[in-house]
């Protein structure tokens, strides 16, 4: 398919797919007059993507970790096979994630009880 078809497929903008590929994350074919053709497996790449970066990953990180995703319960290589960089690199995110988490609980739990003291009736 062509840039324009993934585009109206995934919601993504064409310009943003451009970048995808720029950043190493999509890598088309091309044709014999130079347009762009993604395989029909770029429509959940461009998903996964978009789901990482929703998540907070950087473009540079997606790079590393995305040829070991497969899908979301498969993992390629075997997960003992993942280097240790890349292992590193996730846990240093999810403990980033943890303490915007942590965070967020804090503020909900403070402006909870702020609400509860100004407006004893629950409105």
């Amino acid at each position: 398919m062509r840039i324009g078809e993934l585009s109206r497929r995934t919601g993504v903008p064409t310009r943003l797919l451009r970048y995808y590929e720029e950043q190493q994350l999509l890598h088309p074919e091309r044709t014999g007059n130079g347009y762009r053709s993604y395989p029909e497996s770029a429509v959940a790449r461009v998903g996964q993507i978009r789901g990482l970066l929703d998540s907070g990953l950087t473009t540079g990180m997606i790079r590393v970790i995305l040829p070991y995703l497969c899908g979301p319960d498969h993992l390629v290589p075997a997960p003992e096979d993942v280097p240790a960089e890349t292992a590193a690199l996730l846990q240093g995110h999810i403990d980033r994630i943890q303490a915007r988490i942590d965070c967020l609980a804090r503020n909900r739990d403070r402006l909870t009880a702020y609400l509860a003291a100004v407006r004893p009736d629950g409105r």
